[in-house]
C-alpha cells in the first residue's frame, strides 16, 4: 500500500469491520481476471449494514444494504470494481465509447452495459440500469461531480478520487462500500506476490528513471511524479524515480501524480532510463528518435522503453501488464 492511502473513516452498524491496513497484510492469493465468486451470496455480510461512506468531496453517503447492482460513471474506476468481483451492471466508457483494452473482455463476459462515452451523461440511462449503488470520480475526464445531486436521486452515490491514490487504496475503499473486503484483499495480495517475484527476477539499471506521456513539440508532456501510482509501482520493483519540477506544471489544477510539462522542459530531465506511457517499445522510439532530445541521458544510453499500451490508466489489470513487461525487459 502506498503513502497515499486516505484516512477514510467508516460508521458501520452494528459490526466494526477489519481496517484496510489489516486487509493488506492478511490476504491470500487470487486472480483479478477470475469470474465473480459470490455474485448472489450476500447473506454473510448483511449484519454489517448500513454503512456510511466518507466521500472524497467531504460529504458522506449511507449505503443501506450490500449493493447488488453497481453503476460506475467513471471508466477509470470500473477496472478496479471488476477486479474485486463487484456486481457491476453498467459503466461509462472511454473516448470512442469503448472499454479499456486490459479488461474489455471481462466486462463483456459479465454483461456490463456501456452507458456513454467519457464527457457525456444520460440520466435516463442511469434510471434504466436500476442501480443500488453509483460510483462517481472527482478527477479526470470521466469526473461527473456536477451530476452527483441528480445521481443521488436515483440511488446511493459515492464519490472517489482515483487520481490521488493507488488502485490498491481504491480497491480497499470500494471493497468496503460493496461488502467485498475479502475480494479486495485477495486481489491486492495476488498483485503484491507478482511484484515481489518480478523484483527478485530483474536487474535494475543504474541511475534513475522517469515516466513520460510523450506528446511532442508544442504540447504538454505529462511526467509522473514521485509518490504517484506509476512511480510507486516502479519503486516497488527497485527503481529510483526522478521527480519532475512541480513549477513546470502548466495546468490550473495541481495533481499529485503528474506534472504537465512543456516540451522544452523535457530537456532538463536527467534520468538514464525513460519509460513512455501508453506505448510499447516500438512506439517509444518516437521519443528516442526525436533529434531535439538526442542528448538526454536515457536517449544517449539507448534506454528508452514503452511502459505498455495500457499503462496510462493504472488499475489491477494494466498494473499486471506493466510488471510483466518490466520483468521481460530486465530479467
Amino acid at each position: 500500500m502506498s503513502s497515499h492511502t486516505h484516512a477514510r473513516r467508516w460508521a458501520i452498524t452494528p459490526v466494526v469491520l477489519v481496517t484496510s491496513a489489516v486487509l493488506a497484510l492478511t490476504a491470500c492469493a487470487g486472480d483479478p481476471s477470475a469470474p465473480p465468486s459470490q455474485s448472489d451470496d450476500f447473506s454473510q455480510t448483511q449484519q454489517s449494514w448500513p454503512r456510511v461512506f466518507e466521500n472524497a468531496d467531504g460529504s458522506t453517503t449511507e449505503i443501506p444494504e450490500q449493493p447488488r447492482r453497481v453503476l460506475s460513471t467513471a471508466v477509470s474506476v470500473t477496472g478496479t470494481l471488476l477486479a474485486i468481483d463487484a456486481p457491476v451492471v453498467a459503466s461509462g466508457s472511454q473516448v470512442g465509447g469503448v472499454w479499456f483494452d486490459q479488461w474489455a473482455d471481462i466486462a463483456d463476459e459479465r454483461g456490463v452495459e456501456n452507458l456513454w462515452s467519457v464527457g457525456e451523461f444520460d440520466l435516463e440511462a442511469v434510471l434504466a440500469a436500476e442501480p443500488d449503488l453509483i460510483v462517481v470520480a472527482t478527477s479526470g475526464r470521466d469526473a461527473l461531480t456536477d451530476q452527483v445531486a441528480d445521481l443521488q436521486s436515483v440511488a446511493p452515490t459515492i464519490v472517489v478520487d482515483y487520481g490521488a491514490q493507488t488502485w490498491q487504496d481504491l480497491a480497499v475503499e470500494l471493497g468496503e462500500a460493496t461488502g467485498l473486503e475479502e475480494e479486495a484483499e485477495t486481489t491486492i495480495s495476488s498483485f503484491n506476490e507478482l511484484v515481489e517475484d518480478a523484483a527478485a527476477a530483474i536487474t535494475v539499471p543504474e541511475g534513475t528513471v522517469n515516466v513520460i506521456s510523450f506528446n511532442g513539440s508544442g504540447q504538454d508532456n505529462p511526467i509522473a511524479r514521485k509518490g504517484g501510482s506509476h512511480a510507486d509501482l516502479l519503486e516497488s520493483l527497485g527503481f529510483t524515480v526522478e521527480d519532475p519540477n512541480p513549477a513546470w506544471h502548466t495546468q490550473a489544477q495541481q495533481r499529485s501524480d503528474f506534472v504537465w510539462a512543456t516540451y522544452e522542459n523535457l530537456l532538463q530531465l536527467t534520468s538514464e532510463t525513460t519509460f513512455i506511457l501508453a506505448a510499447d517499445d516500438a512506439q517509444a522510439q518516437v521519443f528516442a528518435d526525436d533529434p531535439v532530445l538526442a542528448n538526454l541521458p536515457s536517449v544517449s544510453a539507448g534506454r528508452v522503453y514503452g511502459l505498455g499500451v495500457n499503462s496510462f490508466r493504472m488499475d489491477p489489470y494494466s498494473s499486471r501488464e506493466i510488471v510483466e513487461h518490466v520483468e521481460d525487459l530486465f530479467s
